[in-house]
């Protein structure tokens, strides 16, 4: 099956200036290289990895905005919210602001109830014609959206057409699917259980790593629907250390990767607190990651 997003995707970065203030040319010229250059079929834009959380609704939509301006490729914009009325405004307005497609996050830290949850989605969705996306991220929500939840909203709202699975259950993504209207497209959202996610049925990647290895994650997909299971498993075998780079508890998601930008002469910047500061030892890891690619 054909994804309608593309298959390798990145969750860009938010670049920052020095003191903190938004990058949008910054943000242009990375959109630009991970789009050209860098292997992508498109983006995701004010997600996790881009701290939304610390992103004014102003500066997320001028992010979107500039973003959009940059490539011609898909641009998914994250509108997600604990707060369902400001999840709706921000969708109408990323939606104004040429987003191609929405991403919606479960309600964070209120922990809402599968009830909740649902109405929550169908509201959002409600507040577009664009394509979404749900987020089901549950080490970061603290609330896993159940399968039932997800297969009605599959099934009963048309522009809800698929998930960004970060829940680390393929045995249960496969259920999912297999309960699921014919063409729910499931997107890895980590990057170590890609290549298992594609065996059940996903269709591909909104990666981290994939600001770095895209074409190598391209690569990998090209083999793996092209039949050769052997050359992906290869191929994701040599990506190891970069899924392991790219987050950890010294150094969570996006720490690492905005440092990988800067040994690699890329905009992005210093992150914003609480994420910081950078530990001394990110920097000399990512130059040991490229290295092992071959990029010494």
């Amino acid at each position: 099956m054909e994804a309608r997003f593309g298959r390798v995707l990145t969750a860009m970065v938010t670049p920052f200036t020095a003191d903190g203030s938004l990058d949008l040319d910054g943000a242009q010229a990375l959109a630009s290289h991970l789009t050209t250059d860098g292997g992508n079929d498109g983006l995701v834009i004010a997600g996790t990895t881009g701290e939304s959380p610390t992103l004014t609704h102003d500066e997320q939509i001028s992010l979107i905005s500039a973003v959009v301006e940059a490539t011609d490729t898909p641009v998914i914009a994250g509108a997600g919210s604990n707060d369902t009325k400001a999840a709706v405004e921000l969708t109408k307005r990323a939606t104004a602001a040429g987003a191609h497609g929405i991403l919606h996050v479960a309600g964070y830290y209120n922990r809402p109830s599968q009830a909740g949850l649902s109405e929550h989605f169908r509201a959002c969705a409600a507040a577009t014609d664009l394509p979404v996306l749900l987020y089901d991220i549950p080490g970061r929500t603290g609330r896993k959206v159940a399968t039932e939840t997800m297969v009605d909203l599959f099934t009963d709202v048309e522009n809800i057409v698929g998930v960004k699975d970060a829940a680390g259950n393929p045995g249960e993504t496969a259920r999912l699917l297999s309960m699921a209207p014919e063409g729910t497209e499931v997107y890895s959202g980590d990057d170590g259980l890609t290549l298992a996610l594609l065996a059940i049925g996903g269709v591909g990647v909104i990666g981290v790593a994939t600001h770095w290895v895209g074409n190598e994650t391209t690569a990998m997909m090209n083999a793996f629907f092209g039949g050769d299971v052997r050359k992906a498993a290869e191929i994701n075998r040599r990506l190891i250390p970069s899924y392991e780079f790219e987050t950890g508890d010294l150094a969570p998601n996006p720490i690492p990767t905005k440092a990988m930008l800067r040994v690699l002469g890329m905009p992005g910047g210093p992150t914003r607190m609480p994420m910081g500061p950078e530990p001394d030892f990110v920097e000399a890891d990512a130059k040991t990651v490229l290295a092992d690619l071959g990029r010494a």
